[in-house]
């Protein structure tokens, strides 16, 4: 029976984005070890996979840190790990996991060695100057030395990959993948029926700035006047990455009267299926999770033409794309929602139509482990 091993930098990440992979990989045979920061003693997340029949393990990582004696700590406690469960195939995800993890499974003669670039946040987002700047050339650096170590990479949108081509980080003779996010469970995240007016639109984001949070609220300000019963609903908890919003800025806002904040939600799906159309004026993403959870259960999306967003809507069939930072254009965008509203209905199929035919996620891992030769 062959060991899987994966490596994630948030502990929750391993039910909600890899749940159904871990699942399928369970119900084909295999072992499944999975690794994160505080995973044992995150009940939720641990009871789900031990009850799948997954040995969990912790290891010392911080996600946002450039701290290297805590990195080399890390490394340590993942070569101890790793040597004495021998897997037989390494998958990482997200910048830390990947990196770590490549050079790591390399050192201790993992045979299968693969990185899924699920996007390349807080350094890639901007023209990188000051912590930004040194923060993305550190990652240029350790991407180029641990890719090379890699058997396999997957991204998750082909963006992410011809930047990586052009900064000269993908290596020589690895296969390069592209996989259509991770998926959705479409039965999971149902079509649900729109609610009665007034029209609402919802955003849901951790509290970063590059998740184009500031844009919406800005956008719901200019219409608050023209449509003082359209509301604007935000979702998602804050973030320690040098790029968050802090939650008073937050309070500020939700003392508008068309600006809701809910903070972060367990399940999301209720607050979709009370919305009627699903925002996210994000810089950029692998591909987000919450616009294909919206997608399945039939809003219409407004999203930015930016790398991994733009593949998530079809312009006049199920939303609108929009410039990244351009609040005018996102202030349209949601106006030509309020002017006609028949689109709300016609596009939340289309969305719907979308995600059963391109992300559902059990196509999307059928592949991702056929490439993976784990069939």
């Amino acid at each position: 029976m062959k060991r899987i091993l994966i490596f994630a930098s948030y502990a929750p990440s391993l039910q909600n984005f890899r749940g159904a992979l871990i699942e399928e990989l369970i119900r084909r045979g295999y072992e499944v070890h999975a690794v994160a920061p505080n995973l044992i003693g995150d009940n939720r997340t641990q009871d789900w996979l031990e009850k799948r029949g997954v040995v969990c393990h912790n290891v010392d990582l911080s996600r946002t840190g450039l701290n290297p004696i805590a990195d080399i700590k890390t490394i340590k406690q993942l070569r101890s790990l790793m040597r004495s469960i021998r897997p037989d195939v390494f998958l990482g995800y997200t910048i830390k996991p990947v990196i770590w993890g490549l050079l790591v499974a390399r050192m201790v003669s993992i045979p299968q060695r693969v990185a899924l670039i699920t996007g390349l946040g807080y350094a890639f987002t901007e023209n990188a100057s000051g912590l930004r700047g040194l923060v993305r050339n550190v990652a240029r650096f350790l991407y180029n030395l641990a890719l090379k170590y890699a058997t396999l990479v997957f991204f998750q949108n082909p963006d992410d990959r011809d930047d990586f081509d052009k900064l000269g980080l993908l290596p020589n003779g690895v296969p390069i993948k592209l996989t259509a996010g991770s998926g959705v469970d479409t039965e999971h995240f149902a079509q649900r029926p729109f609610p009665p007016p007034p029209m609402r639109f919802l955003l849901i984001a951790r509290l970063l700035g590059d998740k184009g949070i500031r844009e919406f609220v800005a956008a719901a300000h200019l219409l608050q006047h023209k449509w003082p019963d359209a509301e604007f609903h935000i979702a998602g908890g804050t973030d320690l990455s040098p790029n968050g919003i802090s939650k008073e800025e937050v309070l500020e806002w939700n003392e508008r009267p068309n600006v809701t904040w809910h903070g972060h939600l367990s399940d999301v799906r209720n607050a979709i299926s009370q919305s009627h159309v699903y925002v996210l004026p994000s810089y950029r993403e692998g591909t987000p999770r919450t616009v294909l959870e919206a997608m399945s259960i039939g809003r219409p999306i407004i999203t930015t033409d930016a790398p991994g967003c733009r593949q998530t809507v079809v312009t006049g069939e199920n939303g609108f794309l929009v410039p990244v930072k351009d609040v005018k254009a996102l202030a349209d965008a949601m106006e030509r929602f309020l002017n006609n509203p028949q689109l709300v209905e016609k596009m939340g199929q289309s969305s719907r139509n979308m995600s059963k035919r391109v992300f559902d996620v059990h196509r999307v891992n059928a592949s991702i482990l056929s490439d993976m030769e784990l069939d």
